[in-house]
């Protein structure tokens, strides 16, 4: 029989929460909460992973299902209704006592909502529960401000006796600041004897996992309790506030995870990584920077402040000037971005290609050593090796209809305000003149122009200039802000009258 089992509880309805979105599904750095306890349990846990879902069923279960190749073996049960923590437990009885028999030996319990809660402290916690041959284990903290918490009462011994939810406690139970994590260890065939025991009298009306302590002291049960000096490890998400602390926490602990792998960080407080992201020894991060996603950053690269790289893929030695934005794009070594560059969705920039300011790239490749350097947008378009790309240059991807493609072979020149109307090939080493809009393929090694003439006239700007001069009449000699009144006026005079007076003749 394998030692343990784990059981996430991830179905209550997070009412504090005010959102439309479950509680355990909401965002923090960069991953839903649910994902954070799913992930340590399969890490703990040598047997069955189980997750209880209730509200918005549907939606918790498509997530699991998306990453379920993350978190195999997985089972998913349903608890149909919310009628409390026990009743959400009782609904993983059909996977983990199969014909009545228990599937391992212990039952690891966790909340979907404590996602800073550490692998070292639910080892310890497993270990301590073995060590003490425990039916029962619990994970508690001291807390500065308990409110919201499940209180731990303890006897004049010290051992735990039980645990009294807030709603339910009296004031001296309300005084105690050692609280409840939501985290258990317990023999899994005790744990569904006792559950079946449960009775819903209390203030909400629910089944409470809590009162499983009480059945235990009342058999005479061994009850143990381990205490975590680490009170962030403990906050239970209940609401945005608790959201908010939550996103802070974890935040911390990534900078702190890559600056110890080695990257710098010129203001690490104003540089946000999501959990996902991986980022190469001496890569160099300016503030403001955001890495979101999966994104992978190499080795001795260099990103600008306020530059955001989103589920993007970043070689070796890239620089990404300031203000830029690469969505879901891959960058090769020694590629340049920037600064004010957007690299959409689909993009792709060879070695040491080069990107500038105010250049747009969506689902286009740039070859290696090309160059697009200033105000140009390439939109579904295939750059060769060694093309320059003049300022201004725009691949005209769109007719109103569909999409179409341009192709820009090696070594080609595009001058700069060019027009490149798709679908469209300029050849190997061809060049396109300033200015001029190509709806027509261009062979390799020729020069494509489609400017109309130039007409220059002579001493044409002269005679404009003394035609408008001759036509235009004199200045009147009072204005509004004239110092005096006109003659014959009946009108006050200025207020300014009479103060700095320009003489005349």
């Amino acid at each position: 029989m394998k030692k343990f089992s784990a059981i996430v509880i991830a179905a209550g309805r997070g009412k504090r929460m005010r959102s439309k979105t479950a509680k355990v599904l909401h965002p923090v750095a960069g991953r839903p909460l649910l994902w954070y306890m799913v992930s340590l349990a399969g890490r703990v846990a040598d047997a069955r992973v189980v997750v209880v879902i209730g509200h918005q069923a549907e939606r918790v279960r498509a997530f699991l299902e998306q990453s379920k190749a993350e978190f195999e073996p997985l089972d998913i049960v349903l608890q149909p209704d919310q009628l409390g923590t026990g009743h959400a437990v009782q609904q993983a009885r059909t996977v983990l006592m199969p014909n009545g028999k228990a599937a391992s030996r212990h039952c690891l319990i966790l909340n979907a909502d404590t996602p800073l809660l550490g692998r070292a402290t639910v080892k310890r916690l497993l270990a301590r529960h073995e060590k003490e041959k425990a039916a029962l284990t619990i994970l508690s903290t001291d807390a500065t401000d308990p409110r919201g918490y499940g209180r731990v009462v303890r006897d004049g011994k010290g051992h735990v006796v039980k645990v009294v939810e807030e709603p339910d406690a009296g004031r001296a139970e309300r005084a105690i600041r050692e609280v409840n994590v939501g985290t258990y260890v317990v023999e899994t065939s005790f744990l569904f004897k006792a559950l079946a025991r449960l009775r819903a009298r209390n203030v909400q009306g629910e089944y409470y996992l809590t009162d499983i302590v009480g059945l235990a002291v009342a058999e005479g049960r061994r009850v143990a309790g381990m205490k975590t000096a680490d009170a962030s490890e403990c906050i239970g998400v209940n609401t945005r506030e608790h959201l908010a602390c939550v996103e802070q926490v974890m935040r911390q602990r990534i900078r702190t995870r890559w600056l110890r792998a080695g990257v710098t960080m010129l203001d690490p407080r104003t540089t946000l990584i999501d959990d996902a992201v991986t980022i190469g020894a001496d890569t160099v991060l300016y503030p403001g920077v955001t890495l979101e996603g999966r994104t992978k950053i190499g080795a001795g690269c260099v990103i600008r402040s306020h530059s955001r790289v989103s589920n993007s893929v970043v070689g070796k030695s890239v620089t990404i000037e300031d203000s830029s934005v690469v969505d879901s794009a891959v960058v090769e070594d020694q590629a340049t971005i920037g600064p004010f560059a957007h690299l959409r969705p689909g993009s792709r920039l060879r070695k040491q290609s080069k990107v500038g300011n105010f250049v747009e790239l969506k689902n286009t490749e740039l070859g290696a050593g090309s160059k697009a350097n200033h105000l140009t947008y390439l939109g579904d378009t295939s750059v060769g090796k060694q093309v320059n790309v003049g300022a201004g240059t725009i691949t005209c991807n769109y007719d109103g209809y569909r999409k179409e493609r341009t192709m820009i072979e090696d070594e080609a020149f595009i001058g700069s305000g060019a027009q490149l109307i798709a679908p469209v090939r300029v050849g190997k080493g061809a060049v396109v003149g300033a200015g001029s809009t190509i709806t027509q393929d261009v062979p390799a090694d020729a020069l494509a122009l489609s400017r109309s003439p130039q007409v220059t006239r002579e001493e044409w700007a002269a005679k404009r200039r003394a035609d408008f001069l001759e036509k235009t009449p004199p200045a009147p000699k009072s204005t509004p802000f004239s110092r005096g009144r006109k003659k014959g006026s009946k009108e006050p005079p200025s207020p300014l009258a009479g103060e700095g007076r320009v003489r005349g003749k």
